[in-house]
């Protein structure tokens, strides 16, 4: 198994991650809602495959997202993220 280099990330962009991190978050509850509201409707069809389908791609970026930040967590004893920080 190849080694993972751990880079620290930017501020910058560790609040964007922040902010769209509750962005995936409500579309996920949206798209659940929706098939929930479809699966009452019709067992099955195509409109439920695809907030289905929709459902899962937010699910995947949430989860991507959250590891992105765990990740960058667990950096901050680097030299990279030392740099990074403001110093005071």
């Amino acid at each position: 198994m190849a080694l993972m280099k751990r880079v620290a990330l930017a501020p910058r962009a560790v609040r964007q991650l922040r902010r769209v991190r509750s962005v995936y978050l409500g579309g996920m509850a949206l798209s659940l809602l929706g098939l929930v509201l479809q699966a009452d409707r019709h067992v099955g069809g195509r409109q439920t495959e695809i907030v289905a389908v929709i459902l899962v791609a937010f699910t995947a970026l949430f989860a991507l997202t959250v590891v992105q930040l765990w990740r960058h967590t667990r950096t901050d004893h680097c030299s990279t993220a030392k740099k990074l920080t403001p110093s005071t």
